[in-house]
């Protein structure tokens, strides 16, 4: 527990009510916003960089969607890292930060409702031939087609985290048979909304059984490029391949020749392994994906969500309580 000043520095663009939350929590919290050095050392300006390396001195908590270069030898009190995101593999990249004794935090559990929400759109979208719709649209072609259900078709949940806990909710709500991997279960069981839990060694049996597979599990040594091209072959010729995780979970190439040659029916992707997505990927134009910018866990008050937790964990930091949300930064999530 620190007993002085609590120097925060907050690496993300907040208004002047999230800042105001923040020096709230206490009379000790002293809040910086380093937002626009960090933007401008970014751009290569000496002059913030050296304005940076200043606070970075005496900073003690960092909250934010990014970090500076260099952290650790930069700021020599830092003890806590509050991050705006859930995934933390970029983070994690820094090997010096990563090895360091400095607490890492996210807000796991923020994204669960619109990524839920997301992952149930993407799943209708291909029941009800969305895209054949808008296609039909562009080509002023009034040509009718048979749609399908969500009832009675099974989904497989690949991570049972706060995200995959909501996808099954919500696709139990839509009658749907919930499968679901979990890295911590040991045999086969049940779960909550889930009809049956699967160890990881049984991802074969729920890859083979599900018409939709939603990848909803952290980018980590272990789950990079989890789902290649024996994966795909595995999946029925009719399922669909939903990532909303992380890009780098799929082998990319493999999944361009699985959507080519029919070894699965689409796929719907909010993430990809790079991002922006090159314009000369063969994911543009591909008729059976659906894909977005890496904005599946986005909502129009986000930033006061996270604010909120960032604000309960700092009354934790100041009063010697556990904070939540704490990463194990060698597992990576």
């Amino acid at each position: 527990m620190s007993l002085g000043t609590v120097n925060v520095l907050v690496t993300a663009p907040l208004d002047e009510a999230s800042l105001q939350r923040i020096r709230a929590v206490g009379s000790r919290v002293k809040v910086t916003d380093v937002s626009e050095l960090l933007r401008a050392e970014g751009k290569g300006d000496a002059n913030a960089a050296r304005k940076l390396d200043t606070l970075l001195a005496e900073a003690e908590v960092i909250y934010g969607f990014r970090l500076p270069e260099d952290l650790v030898r930069r700021a020599p009190r830092l003890r806590w890292v509050q991050v705006m995101s859930a995934g933390v593999d970029r983070f994690l990249e820094d090997e010096e930060f990563r090895k360091s004794k400095v607490v890492l935090t996210n807000v796991s559990g923020i994204h669960a409702v619109p990524i839920g929400e997301f992952v149930i759109c993407l799943m209708l979208m291909f029941t009800k031939g969305a895209p054949l719709s808008f296609q039909l649209k562009q080509q002023r072609k009034w040509e009718r087609f048979l749609p399908t259900v969500l009832r009675d078709k099974t989904v497989g949940i690949v991570g049972l985290g706060s995200i995959g806990r909501e996808v099954a909710r919500l696709s139990k709500a839509f009658g749907m048979r919930v499968l679901a991997m979990r890295r911590s279960a040991r045999a086969t069981g049940r779960a909550r909304y889930v009809d049956l839990l699967l160890p990881p060694d049984r991802l074969p049996q729920l890859l083979a059984q599900s018409d939709f597979v939603v990848l909803a599990l952290p980018l980590t040594m272990e789950t990079r490029g989890l789902i290649g091209e024996r994966e795909l072959r595995t999946m029925k010729r009719s399922a669909y391949l939903i990532n909303i995780a992380r890009g780098e979970i799929v082998d990319e190439p493999a999944l361009v020749r699985a959507l080519e040659e029919g070894w699965i029916a689409g796929a719907g992707l909010d993430v990809f392994a790079t991002e922006p997505l090159p314009p000369d990927s063969r994911l543009w134009e591909l008729p059976n994906v659906i894909f977005s910018p890496h904005i599946a866990g986005g909502m129009e008050d986000y930033v006061l969500r996270a604010t909120e937790i960032f604000c309960e964990n700092l009354k934790r930091y100041l009063s010697g309580k556990r904070l939540l949300n704490v990463v194990d930064k060698r597992r990576g999530y």
